[in-house]
């Protein structure tokens, strides 16, 4: 009987993107990537395009690295036709201040097989933690 172990790219690269993007290890999340991956996105203060694997990751290390505290608040993924559909929820918290929380909610569209080859990203932008209320 032969034994097989799971190697990274044995997972979707929805999950392995965001466990990447959860654990902030933007060394894995440069892995879903091909080299070449296209990046567009509509961000405050305004749209973007990157055309490299690195640029893409310094976006996601500029948003969600450093020393705040960071917590996933949900994730999803799906498919929308062939296009991989991701949505994320995270907060971060200054660690060394009593400033508030913030929150931020991307939506990626992506053309993917075992690596993510072009992105679109809508993103929320940083915004106070509030309580829902629907009135």
């Amino acid at each position: 009987m032969t034994t097989i172990t799971p190697t990274p790219t044995d997972r979707p690269v929805a999950d392995r993107f965001l466990d990447a993007l959860t654990a902030r290890d933007f060394t894995a999340l440069s892995h879903c990537l091909a080299p070449d991956v296209r990046m567009r996105g509509l961000i405050p203060p305004g749209p973007f395009e990157t055309d490299t694997a690195d640029a893409a990751v310094g976006r996601f290390r500029h948003w969600f690295a450093g020393p705040d505290a960071f917590e996933m608040l949900g994730c999803e993924a799906g498919r929308v036709g062939d296009k991989l559909y991701l949505r994320y929820r995270v907060r971060m918290r200054p660690i060394d201040t009593d400033a508030p929380a913030r929150i931020a909610e991307q939506h990626l569209f992506a053309d993917a097989g075992d690596r993510i080859d072009a992105i679109d990203l809508l993103c929320s932008g940083w915004n106070p933690e509030r309580p829902y209320s629907r009135t």
